[in-house]
Formats: structure tokens, sequence, C-alpha cells
């Protein structure tokens, strides 16, 4: 059930299809695992019976403060989300928060905890996993790879993490974004390494290992930070990972279809430090009219809201 293909399904928009109409797209496309931001009901009913594998999200900082203060909470939590669902959704991960800055960081591992013990108490802790997903920016020295190490703030929230992580055998959830790596510095990053197109080889001396894209060197910097952690067994799942469409510096069709293209080919291949598959879920599933920010992140979208494709994007039979 479910496969390492995933895709994020954000739903900032004011324009997009029924859960019931996407998990159809999901499965007509080949799409064998979604990633969901909160726990939307809407979202897991329509999921029921699908085979898609499944990462739910608990919430934003405060959902997390909430269940990082309150075991009972927590116990609601799964009651409500994973047993109402379980096993006709196929819930692979909770994750405890999605990139949360260093002034909420202290309230993740006391929220998994709790999680975990909910899980524990359900009987589905062997099933479901409990992690939490971070960006690129827990690192530093991240070149060469095999350099990473978590950031000297961060390390007292995120060795424990890792740890925990060993302990119940569960992955660590990166966002793993090559297009702001580029955008941020073109001057030393080529596109085509970047966006998984060939022509740059990079040696890590000190491994020995050599990169033909960024995707995999920014995966194996994070493997030498859960290394240097005294976590080297976690492994790696990669929840988000996209490129714009649109709307600003290198955003366009092209290069987004090349990495993200790029990104699914590479699952069952995984990273020169980690051979073998790599579960990676694309962001995103569509173009979301109402996210904030930057124009580009109005166009991660593999889809338009009415179900077109932005570019031609080809998921593997799992």
């Amino acid at each position: 059930m479910g496969g390492a293909h995933g895709v994020c399904y954000g739903v900032v928009g004011n324009n997009l299809p029924s859960r019931s109409e996407v998990v159809q797209l999901y499965k007509s496309k080949g799409i064998s695992a979604m990633r969901i931001y909160y726990p939307d009901q809407e979202a897991l009913a329509a999921l029921r019976g699908s085979g898609i594998a499944v990462i739910v999200d608990v919430g934003d900082k405060g959902a997390v403060a909430n269940l990082a203060n309150n075991p009972s909470a927590a116990a609601d939590w799964v009651r409500n989300n994973v047993q109402a669902y379980w096993p006709s959704v196929f819930i692979r991960y909770i994750a405890v928060g999605n990139e949360l800055g260093p002034g909420d960081m202290g309230t993740i591992l006391p929220a998994m905890q709790n999680v975990y013990n909910a899980l524990v108490s359900a009987g589905l802790s062997n099933s479901i996993k409990v992690s939490t997903a971070v960006k690129m920016d827990v690192i530093t020295n991240s070149f060469p790879p095999s350099h990473g190490v978590f950031r000297p703030d961060l390390q007292r929230f995120m060795v424990p993490i890792a740890q925990f992580l060993a302990n119940t055998m569960s992955p660590l959830l990166v966002n793993v974004y090559p297009y702001f790596a580029y955008r941020d510095n073109p001057r030393d990053i080529p596109l085509n390494y970047a966006t998984f197109q060939p022509g740059t080889t990079v040696r890590d001396n000190d491994s020995g290992l050599t990169y033909t894209n960024l995707f995999n060197a920014m995966v194996d910097a994070v493997y030498a930070a859960l290394e240097k952690a005294g976590a080297p067994g976690v492994r790696i799942v990669v929840s988000e990972s996209g490129w714009p469409s649109a709307g600003g510096f290198a955003a366009n069709v092209e290069n987004a279809r090349n990495h993200n293209q790029g990104v699914i080919d590479n699952v069952k291949n995984g990273t020169p430090k980690r051979p073998g598959q790599l579960e990676t879920y694309v962001f995103a599933m569509f173009n979301e009219n109402q996210k904030p920010g930057d124009e580009t992140e109005r166009h991660f979208g593999l889809f338009n809201p009415d179900k077109t494709p932005v570019y031609p994007i080809t998921f593997p039979p799992n």
C-alpha cells in the first residue's frame, strides 16, 4: 500500500477541486503518497480505501505547542485523526511541526513524545511513525556534503530529536529545495546542477563521493549531520521539494519540469551516500492562488486548479 512517490496537497486557494476529485486525480496519475498540512477531515474521508500513503501534519506551531503541553490533547488528536480513519486510510507518518523556527523548536520533542505515547496506547506505534519536517537551514557546512552538521544554535533541539527518531525507528522529514539555494547563489551553483541536467560533477574529496545534482548533495549533508548527532541509522524522507514555474528568478516551466521530473526519477536511486529508495514528496499538487509571500509561492503546482497539468510530468509505476 502506498509508494515512495508523493505529492504535497496544499489547499491555500479559493478555486481548487473537491477533496474527492483530488484523490481521484492522484490515483489517475499514479501518485502513491500524499502530504496534508493539517488533519483535514474531508481529505481523510476521501482517502478511505484509496491505498494512498499519507503524511498528516498536526497543524501550525500553536497545534504543536498544545500537543507538547498536554498528553491528553495528544491522545484526543490520535483518536480523532488517526484511529477514526485507520486502517482504511494508510497514515504513514505524523509530522509534528513544519519548518518551525528556533523560538518554537523547544515544543517539537515533547509534542512528538506525547503523540508517540498516544500511538503506543492505541497499538499503532509500529505502523505509524512520528517525526517533524525541517528546513535545510537546520544544517550548516553543507558543502561538501560530508561536512554537514546541525547548526550550533539548534543542536540542543536537533540532537535530541534525532535520537528520538533513532529510538523509535522513525525518519527525519526534510524539505529540500535546490531552487532556493540556486536563486540565492546563482554565481556558484550551475543551473544544470540544480535541475538534474547533465554537465556538472562535484566531488566530495573527504568522502570520495561524486554528485551530479544539488538535491542529492543537500540530502547527504543532512545524513552527515545525523551521523554527527549520533543517529546514523535515521533515514531521510524528503517531505517537500519543488521548483516554481512562474513568478520570479529562474521560475519557468522548463526548469520546473526538469527539476521535478528529476526528483521523481531519483526516488529509485537514492543518494551517493545512501543508495536505494528515497521516499520523496514533490511540492505541490496545485498552484495555490492565496499563498502569501513571493509571487513564486503561487506557482509551485504540478497542476492548475482545473486539474490540467502545468507541464507534462510522469510518475513511474510503484
